[in-house]
């Protein structure tokens, strides 16, 4: 007999009636653990540890953690996270996003990471200096290997509105280095009347309007025998000789959605984030609510991952009910398309950097792919999307080594992208409370 609370049970009653009436395929007795647990997450601490892995995290983001994962996140962890220098450099690495999310998330897009990186220097210029060498080396040595190819790095924000390759950038949004750009620590760009200015990488870390810091690689998973797109976002503070912690974008990050993957990079997280402001859970709801907004209103909808938003916010905002009809969406038969928008870009990717990852490994990445849509899909959804797959997969077999796959590629994620938008957005406001949620955004 179940022991879980009476409304606790009702909750669960009407969420499998509404999957029922919805055709959503429930496992009723992992939602059942899922609701008893999360509503029982309660004591004096916010951190929980898996004591057979030593992972540690937010006890909400913990419930939905596989430890099964775990040496497979360490294992791509070797590529991405920065190392540590004894009395300059602490850092504690994380996993984010839908990795955090493995025991929900069967077909997550991407490996993302998250990095908390302090350092400690007498000035914040020194703590500027010492930044731009840590990203700048850790991107010259990890630019390609046998199983791992560098894509870009974000580092800093443009000073003013300039042209680079061809596009305006304004003020304070992100620059995206190239490998190339990154060699030679500059980029040259114009302003808005065409006088020439260049962009120093040195000179990047010092701006007071300073942005994100993101690095992206390729990497060929060989647990999972898939390439697969691996980001770090870094996440930078700096501590002054008082103890006084300082983050570097002005913002120190919440903990709600990583799982840190070494026990002894605990001390460090604990450090940190006693900086954090009182209201960060509001604050990262908050940011949450506006990713949604350019999610469902923007000019282009992905509600894929509003879903994804969504289910964060809810679960930590105490609307259980609607965050575990969501959890269930994910491992739909139909959500594996989110994984195939996402691994169409890699391959593109991996195939425009031609050389570094062997044909054979991509065509069999295209394989899979089709063998996902055909698993999935019927009719003529199925028979546009394989078409374009399989004439993907005729270019790729015929191409020249970094030769652009254009316009197939895009064609297919288009198609992609909207059926996956369409279970979302029907499933969703297939229930009435979180079709309010989405109308008033």
């Amino acid at each position: 007999m179940s022991t879980i609370p009476d409304q606790t049970r009702e909750a669960r009653n009407r969420i499998i009636e509404s999957a029922n009436r919805l055709g959503v395929q429930l496992n009723e007795q992992e939602l059942e653990r899922w609701m008893k647990s999360i509503t029982e997450s309660t004591g004096d601490s916010d951190i929980t540890v898996d004591q057979e892995t030593g992972v540690f995290g937010h006890k909400v983001t913990m419930l939905d953690f596989d430890p099964q994962e775990v040496a497979r996140f360490r294992a791509i962890g070797k590529i991405v996270e920065f190392e540590d220098i004894p009395g300059v450099v602490e850092t504690a690495l994380s996993i984010s996003g839908s990795a955090a999310q493995s025991k929900i998330q069967t077909y997550p897009g991407d490996c993302d990471y998250f990095e908390r990186v302090n350092i400690i220097a007498p000035t914040r210029a020194e703590a500027g200096e010492i930044l731009a060498r840590l990203i700048r080396e850790k991107a010259l040595n990890t630019i390609s290997g046998p199983n791992y190819q560098l894509i870009d790095v974000k580092f800093g924000a443009y000073p003013q509105d300039v042209i680079h390759a061809e596009r305006t950038r304004r003020t304070g949004s992100p620059i995206t280095w190239t490998i190339e750009e990154i060699t030679s620590g500059q980029i040259p760009v114009t302003d808005l009347q065409g006088n020439p200015l260049v962009i120093n990488w040195d000179a990047v870390a010092q701006d007071p309007n300073w942005s994100w810091c993101k690095l992206e690689w390729i990497i060929a998973d060989t647990i999972r025998g898939q390439l697969s797109n691996a980001s770090n976002v870094v996440d930078v503070t700096w501590e002054a000789p008082d103890g006084t912690i300082t983050a570097l974008d002005g913002y120190l990050d919440g903990y709600f959605q990583e799982v840190y993957l070494d026990a002894e990079s605990a001390p460090i997280f604990a450090k940190l984030i006693k900086q954090a402001s009182t209201d960060v859970m509001d604050d990262y709801v908050s940011r949450l609510e506006k990713e949604v907004q350019k999610c469902v209103k923007g000019k282009y909808p992905n509600y894929g991952k509003a879903a994804k938003r969504m289910y964060n916010i809810f679960r930590l905002n105490g609307r259980y009910e609607e965050a575990a009809f969501l959890r269930e969406l994910f491992d739909e038969p139909a959500a594996l398309l989110y994984q195939v928008h996402a691994l169409m870009g890699t391959v593109q990717q991996a195939s425009d950097k031609g050389g570094v990852f062997d044909i054979d490994s991509i065509l069999n990445q295209t394989d899979e792919l089709i063998m996902a849509v055909i698993k999935v899909l019927e009719g003529e959804e199925e028979l546009e999307i394989v078409r374009y797959l399989l004439r993907l997969n005729r270019i790729l077999s015929r191409q020249e080594p970094g030769t652009p796959l254009g316009s197939d590629v895009d064609a297919a994620k288009a198609e992609v992208m909207k059926i996956v938008n369409n279970f979302f957005y029907e499933k969703m406001t297939a229930l009435p409370t979180i079709k309010a949620y989405i109308d008033g955004v």
